[in-house]
């Protein structure tokens, strides 16, 4: 995959009215060159190479014919799903609202909410054969309790994925460094044939998040 070539550093002129993390976040941006592929190619996020980093090495979107999305906002998981699986039925859910992305059904609600789970199957119109998560909680500050409440989202993905992934299915779900716990690790294990973790190249070296990457449902 063609990468954006390097540019001299950029920083921000004035940081008036900004905090100092602010600014640090818009000179990160500035300067990503994976933020600038994005505009090039008219992807949402640069997250979207997340995913095309994914395929790339485990060949998640061969082949996918209904494709879930959980956490979808912006959309570049979606777009990518589009583009190398154009056939694919995909359905997401977000709390956030999404502006509409052609050949994918997006609903506005909370994926722990009872009624989602069904209302994401129903719209599929049958078992999904590739479930994915960039889900993560809003941080609170503290590392603990963010750490929590991101991984009972990767949980919560992950047994939605054991109820409803079609024989021979993938999930791919955003966990924290150290990986899955040894619960959520186990349960993966037990209907899966292979489980990997990865970081792939587009994940910031600064960052916590690694993917846990589940193949072959055995149901």
């Amino acid at each position: 995959m063609t990468r954006a070539s390097k540019t001299p550093s950029k920083r921000v002129k004035t940081a008036k009215g900004r905090t100092a993390s602010q600014v640090r976040w818009l000179e990160r941006q500035l300067n990503d060159p994976y933020v600038r592929q994005a505009k090039a190619e008219g992807y949402r996020s640069r997250a979207a190479y997340k995913l095309i980093e994914l395929d790339e090495r485990f060949n998640l979107l061969k082949g996918a014919s209904r494709v879930v999305d959980l956490g979808i906002a912006p959309g570049g998981w979606s777009q990518v799903v589009r583009a190398k699986a154009p056939r694919a039925e995909v359905v997401g859910i977000d709390l956030l609202p999404v502006e509409p992305l052609e050949g994918v059904t997006i609903f506005e609600m909370d994926f722990m909410a009872d009624t989602a789970p069904a209302a994401l199957t129903e719209a599929l119109g049958g078992a999904p054969d590739l479930i994915l998560s960039d889900m993560a909680a809003n941080t609170v500050g503290h590392k603990q309790t963010d750490h929590l409440r991101t991984m009972g989202l990767v949980e919560a993905a992950a047994w939605f994925a054991t109820e409803n992934l079609a024989p021979g299915g993938a999930f791919v779900a955003k966990v924290l460094a150290g990986g899955t716990d040894s619960d959520l690790l186990a349960l993966l294990k037990k209907h899966f044939a292979v489980v990997k973790h990865a970081k792939p190249p587009a994940s910031r070296k600064g960052s916590s998040e690694w993917y846990v990457i589940a193949q072959g449902f055995k149901g």
